[in-house]
């Protein structure tokens, strides 16, 4: 199969490599190009970034939108059975955490919004609330342009928010261990997303991508863990996470992503590069 980054050829070779799960890898650089507009919706978004693909040739579109999401034969079944399993086995925790959070601020213990999935397709996307009821999202929303056009922290070079006012305390170590994502197995049972794959955005992140941005949401089925989660997290640019993604999708396997769920634990326990 004829893959995105070898068929566009976008951007040139650079010097320089990254860590990713099977060693080194080359990253490439991709060029500047003004945001798509944020008076766009969504799917005008997609749509922009499929024209100025298409300069590329017909061949290199097809190979980049196909009628289902990429990946190897027993995805699905692992989503499926993998989730159900850790719903099974994680159910005193998941009730522990929701009384917790009900308990230690106003508001549900769930927190949803609509995020994007596979060809920008939006969804109902779940987790545990960590804010305060009402959090105003013009935070993150500043923090999503900047990271995009790749604005780390000043004071502490890393790529999140830190000292978040919004976070309530148990929310702080929730993030920290990525036990506030344990709600969206249910996303991966309805095939929203999978177990393993880029991490879903907000619409207003996508009005800020660069065409090339574009090919995260078409190269396969959102996840809740994955290559940037294991091995860059808040430690690198917005362009290199959309890199990993794309090398991800390129090379899933069934034991790939074994080996990403299980790095995925040492990351929980761990809490490395949580918020």
């Amino acid at each position: 199969m004829l893959h995105a980054h070898q068929a566009l050829r976008w951007p040139p070779p650079i010097h320089g490599d990254l860590p990713t799960g099977g060693g080194m890898m080359n990253w490439r650089a991709m060029p500047h190009s003004t945001p798509i507009s944020s008076h766009r919706s969504p799917a005008e978004a997609f749509q922009t970034a499929a024209v100025e693909t298409s300069i590329v040739g017909a061949s290199a579109v097809t190979a980049i939108t196909p009628n289902k999401p990429p990946g190897y034969a027993l995805k699905r079944p692992l989503d499926v059975m993998g989730a159900m399993i850790l719903l099974v086995l994680l159910s005193p925790l998941l009730a522990l955490i929701a009384v917790l959070v009900r308990a230690t601020s106003k508001g549900p213990a769930l927190f949803h919004q609509e995020r994007l999935g596979w060809k920008a397709r939006p969804f109902t996307f779940y987790k545990f609330r960590t804010m305060t009821a009402q959090a105003d999202e013009r935070l993150h929303q500043d923090y999503v342009r900047a990271f995009i056009h790749g604005s780390p922290n000043p004071s502490s070079n890393v790529y999140k928010i830190q000292n978040d006012p919004r976070v309530t305390p148990l929310g702080h170590w929730l993030r920290k261990t990525s036990l506030d994502e344990l709600p969206q197995l249910f996303n991966v049972l309805r095939g929203d997303m999978s177990l393993v794959g880029p991490r879903p955005p907000l619409a207003y992140e996508v009005a800020q991508y660069q065409p090339w941005h574009m090919q995260r949401l078409l190269q396969a089925r959102p996840g809740m863990t994955g290559l940037w989660q294991v091995e860059g997290r808040s430690r690198v640019t917005f362009d290199d996470m959309v890199r990993m993604d794309l090398l991800y999708a390129s090379t899933c396997s069934f034991l790939g992503d074994l080996r990403l769920l299980a790095r995925t634990i040492g990351v929980v326990v761990h809490g490395s590069g949580g918020a």
